[in-house]
This record gives structure tokens, sequence and C-alpha cells, in this order.
């Protein structure tokens, strides 16, 4: 019998790598779970520092759509359990009509989201009693995670933006997307279409993601070092 192409055998790597972080995810804020809390605030908090760190690339209209997507969609206090309910339940659908690379990057972009969820819980729990301040939260910062975790945070959101960059170039994918609308409302599943779609859009409008993507990046990493290395006013601009 002849060996299985990489083609072939993708998909179904890729899907295990999916439903396993929508499976931690599922323990992290599904029904049942108990998280921190002071997990909302600390969500709250963190949109809000990153809405003001990226507000200079919030106001270029060819970045609006993506910045928003990246804080709302991916980094904001919105309960996301229903879409990670939903992307468990049409998982073997989405790895029977989707492209492999479609399927990587939603399983890199699950990835992304399962290991801010962790972090977030774990920097709640640490919080100091009081209001979050910005010295309270770089002490839990380090005190919840190793430098390794936030830097593989990092580079998954450089990772998931390039491959989502070039997804927003391929037919096949657009035209799935639009395809799933109808059957995904009629399905209960209209939170996660929108949100695809709203994904997809923001990227295919930049027309180019590349400094967007090393504007995130290159802040990121800069925060990144200074948290860990205790400089007072670690998300002002340098």
């Amino acid at each position: 019998m002849a060996s299985p192409t990489k083609k072939e055998t993708a998909p179904a790597g890729f899907a295990g790598e999916l439903q396993r972080h929508l499976r931690g995810l599922k323990a992290l804020r599904g029904s049942g779970a108990k998280p921190p809390p002071r997990l909302a605030e600390l969500k709250r908090w963190q949109s809000d520092r990153l809405t003001r760190s990226y507000a200079d690339i919030a106001a270029q209209p060819r970045y609006r759509a993506a910045t928003s997507f990246f804080i709302d969609d991916l980094y904001g206090p919105k309960d996301f359990s229903g879409r990670d309910q939903a992307m468990l339940r049409i998982l073997p659908v989405m790895t029977r009509i989707l492209p492999a690379s479609a399927v990587e990057t939603a399983a890199l972009a699950i990835e992304l989201e399962a290991l801010s969820e962790d972090l977030d819980h774990r920097l709640a729990a640490a919080l100091a009693p009081g209001p979050i301040t910005v010295e309270s939260y770089a002490s839990a910062y380090g005190e919840s995670s190793t430098r390794e975790e936030r830097q593989r945070q990092i580079d998954l959101i450089d990772a998931v933006g390039h491959r989502l960059d070039a997804l927003v170039s391929k037919p096949l994918v657009s035209r799935t997307l639009a395809l799933m609308r109808r059957p995904a409302k009629l399905a209960g599943l209209g939170d996660l279409q929108e949100f695809l779609e709203r994904g997809f859009a923001s990227f295919r409008d930049m027309k180019g993601a590349d400094e967007f993507l090393a504007v995130l990046r290159d802040r990121e990493g800069a925060i990144l070092k200074r948290l860990f290395s205790g400089e007072a006013e670690p998300f002002s601009p340098r």
C-alpha cells in the first residue's frame, strides 16, 4: 500500500491539536469551570491596556479592523465558552471541507487562545488584593508565568497572523466561509461564523499584514522584557 502523502495526513494531525486545545479551553471556561474571582477584572484591565498601547495603529484605517479583532475577539473580556463548544461540534466538518492550511491556522489560533486563557487564570490568581495597578500587574505577571511561556504567546500571535494573511488570498477559503453562513445560522453557530468572518475580513482588508504584525511582535516583545526585568512603567512607549 502506498504511503499517505503529507497533504492527506496534515488535516487529521492538525485536527487532533485543535481538539486538544479546545478541550483545554473547555476545562478552563466551560460549564463547571471555576475561574479565579478576579479573572473578568483582569481581562478588562488588559483590554484597556492594549487599547492604549495600539491607539496609534487603530487610528489608521488600514489597520483599524485588525486591531479591533486582535483586542476584542482574541483578548477581550467576552465570554467565549459558547464559541469553544461550537468549534468542538463542527470540528469533523471543518477538517473535511477546509484545506489543511486553514485547519492548521485554526489549530494555532486555538493554541494561542488556550495558552492565553491559562496565563490569565494564573495571573488573576496571583494578583495582590486591591485595584489592579501597573505595579501589582507586573508582580503577578512575573510570579505566575515564565519568560518562555510569554515568548511562546507572542510567537503564536505572529504565526497565526501570517497564516491568516496567507489564507485571505485563497478563493476557496473565502467561498467556503460564505457557503457556511446560512448552515451555521440554522445550526446555532452564528457567533462562531461571525468570529471567523470578522477575522478573515480584517486581514483581507489590510492587503498585507507584515507591518501590523511586526508592530505587535516588537511592542509586546519589548513589554515582556521590561516586565521580567522589573523596569518602571513597562507599558510606556519607548
